[in-house]
């Protein structure tokens, strides 16, 4: 935002207090205008008791009232009891006096607004609107004190005026009442100090219709309104706090924003709210947020800030308590209850190239993790998944935020050893028995924001990977003696560069999603694979009514030499259902769409109808060995159904019924979104 730079300008000023109970309108009880007014109704008795002995009477009467109160008053204190009660008598018959005095009429017989000197006013539209603004005083009318004075109110309310002094006249037709007022300057000039983060042209435009103009204090009132509502909407402690009108029509207006002079951290005990000892280190949680020191606290910019700590996956709990600093700054005091840093935990899943036998497709899962390693909210996970075919070992060290870097990139340490079913690939639908393929990785993956909604990530990863049979042993060749490896030797060794980027809208899994994978085979070593896998998939969700669409599409292709069970498997539970895990296709190349109806049914229930259709693009017999041409494989397909979600703490519950269109039909079984 622009910095407005303060002017200085050294003249006369009628300045005009803001109240304190009410900042939003500074102009509304101008001192000034009171006072005027305040002498004004006392002008305007004195002049109707020049020509009114009832008035005269009755101001007589008030002064020996008056009078008597003060001699009560300071009397001696020994013998003041009787003249207490004097005074008592006195205040109570003045206040009757008053009263009476404020309802008794004076018959005016003209009315007239003039300038302050008494004479006719050169602006008529200005006595125009001192005349629209009188109610109650008109020729030939009967009017009372409280009448009068309240005209006067109106004149100033009106906003054009700096001052009204009601004057009577007695003439031979009778008591003319004349209005002595005073314009505002003309509007020539402003002048802002303290407004460092209010955009100058939204000040400009809010003055701008105001130029070469008499001033109006509630035109002014409104603009000063619109100053401090651009500051409320978007959450930030400021306002204006004081008007100037300078000479030469200046305007001069002193906004007050209040600056974070300090942010600190206090932990509090999860059990006890007490303060304690917390185990995260401060620097890491304040380099998470937006709020500095110097800027205007911004209680939005505050709230983005609770969500980013809780998203750091440490606290259990934050919140932010401004406090008044001196000179007009605010400290901030973040109060954060952090979480058990680390743990155990069990779970179990389904295996999606495990869909033969009731139980075979199970997998229990145990971990390890810590989520703040060294108090930096460093991630460390060790998990063992394992199952009657699958298996995984995994460590996983992540550096949320690298220490020094300003551009918010996280690093990932890897390493894992994998076995999982080759059916999706090579089914053993050929009597050859099952097949596993043993992969053992590690790497190390770097990633960080681009822009808004999106993320990339690069990465290099050394993958040692061959298949077996179900003895344990390895082997090259399958039953129809194609090849299983792509060196030709038991294992492939390939050491690949990676590069991802990441669209996400609201991070809901309905809202639009787009992700682009390239993965390159480095041939560093002659015995090393090089090829090069491009995969990208898209998904975009339309609320209609109630319900909801789901479109997406997923496709890639491989180029090089690669080996056959690095092939795109098509079919299945997240691929096109109604077939087995890969029964559609094995290709070089693929695409899938699917379409998805969802709609509430009862709670966390809800109903779905689908619709997949997957191919290979005929790339199947470009795969070495050409394990889908071997096992008949269709190439293409599609399947339709419906089914159930239930939401759970393990992700969504799904279960689903489909046909194909070989008339084929199937269960499918799975735990969280499909991919």
């Amino acid at each position: 935002m622009l910095r407005n730079d303060d002017i200085r300008v050294v003249s006369s000023a009628i300045k005009i207090p803001l109240p304190s109970k009410r900042p939003t309108c500074p102009l509304r009880t101008a001192h000034s205008h009171i006072a005027n007014a305040t002498n004004s109704f006392a002008q305007f008795v004195n002049s109707f008791a020049s020509h009114s002995t009832e008035f005269t009477r009755s101001i007589l009467q008030k002064s020996s009232l008056l009078c008597s109160t003060t001699l009560s008053l300071t009397g001696d204190r020994k013998r003041a009891c009787p003249i207490r009660r004097l005074a008592s008598l006195s205040l109570a018959e003045e206040a009757q006096q008053k009263a009476r005095q404020n309802e008794e009429r004076v018959l005016i017989s003209e009315v007239l607004v003039r300038n302050k000197d008494g004479e006719e006013m050169e602006r008529k539209d200005l006595e125009a609107e001192a005349v629209q603004a009188l109610k109650a005083c008109r020729p030939n009318s009967a009017l009372t004190v409280r009448e009068v004075q309240e005209d006067v109110h109106r004149i100033i309310n009106s906003g054009y005026f700096s001052s009204c002094m009601p004057v009577a006249v007695d003439t031979r037709d009778g008591i003319r009442l004349v209005f002595q007022v005073e314009p505002n300057q003309e509007f020539q000039g402003l002048v802002c100090e303290g407004a460092n983060v209010l955009p100058a042209k939204f000040l400009e435009d809010s003055m701008r219709n105001g130029y070469g103009k008499i001033i109006n204090l509630r035109r002014l009132d409104e603009a000063i309104s619109s100053i401090n509502n651009w500051y409320m909407e978007r959450g930030l402690f400021a306002m204006v706090s004081a008007v100037e009108i300078l000479s030469g029509g200046i305007l001069r207006l002193q906004v007050s924003e209040a600056e974070v002079n300090n942010i600190s951290i206090r932990f509090l005990d999860r059990k006890t709210g007490e303060i304690t000892v917390g185990k995260t280190k401060p620097e890491t949680i304040l380099r998470q947020i937006t709020t500095k020191k110097g800027q205007v606290y911004s209680m939005l910019e505050g709230k983005r800030d609770v969500e980013t700590v809780l998203t750091m996956g440490i606290m259990e709990d934050v919140s932010i308590i401004p406090q008044p600093a001196d000179t007009g700054k605010v400290d901030l005091v973040m109060n954060v209850v952090e979480r058990p840093s680390g743990g155990f935990s069990a779970g179990g899943g389904i295996s999606s190239g495990i869909t033969n036998g009731p139980l075979r497709g199970l997998i229990g899962s145990f971990a390890y993790s810590h989520r703040n390693v060294f108090g930096k909210n460093q991630k460390l996970n060790i998990s063992l998944e394992r199952g009657q075919v699958d298996s995984v070992y995994r460590i996983n060290y992540t550096d949320p935020w690298i220490q020094g870097d300003d551009k918010r990139t996280s690093r990932t340490i890897m390493i894992q050893n994998s076995r999982t079913p080759g059916t999706i690939v090579h089914d053993n639908a050929d009597g050859n028995g099952s097949l596993t393929i043993g992969r053992i990785t590690g790497g190390i993956e770097f990633s960080r924001p681009i822009r808004p909604k999106w993320s990339g990530t690069v990465g290099l990863v050394f993958q040692h990977a061959g298949v077996r049979d179900e003895r344990g042993i390895p082997i090259i060749k399958d039953c129809f003696n194609s090849p299983l490896t792509a060196s030709g030797n038991t294992h492939d060794e390939t050491l690949l560069a990676k590069l991802e980027t990441v669209y996400t809208g609201s991070g809901d899994h309905g809202s639009s999603m787009f992700v682009l994978n390239m993965e390159k085979g480095l041939p560093l070593l002659p015995e090393w694979l090089s090829f090069t896998r491009v995969n990208a998939r898209a998904r975009k969700g339309v609320e209609i009514g109630p319900a909801r669409l789901h479109l997406s599409i997923s496709g890639g292709h491989v180029v090089g030499n690669f080996p056959p069970y690095e092939a795109f498997a098509i079919g299945g539970t997240n691929s096109v259902r109604g077939y087995e895990e890969g029964s559609v296709g094995s290709g070089r190349s693929y695409v899938v769409g699917s379409g998805e109806i969802s709609f509430p049914m009862y709670g966390p229930v809800e109903g779905v109808i689908f619709s997949d259709y997957g191919t290979d693009l005929g790339s199947g017999p470009t795969v070495p060995g050409d394990p889908a041409g071997a096992r008949k494989k269709p190439g293409s397909g599609y399947g339709y159904g419906f089914g159930i979600r239930v939401e759970s703490p393990l992700g969504p519950l799904r279960l689903e019924y489909a046909f194909n269109d070989k008339k084929d039909r199937r269960f499918h079984f799975g735990v969280g979104h499909r991919n």
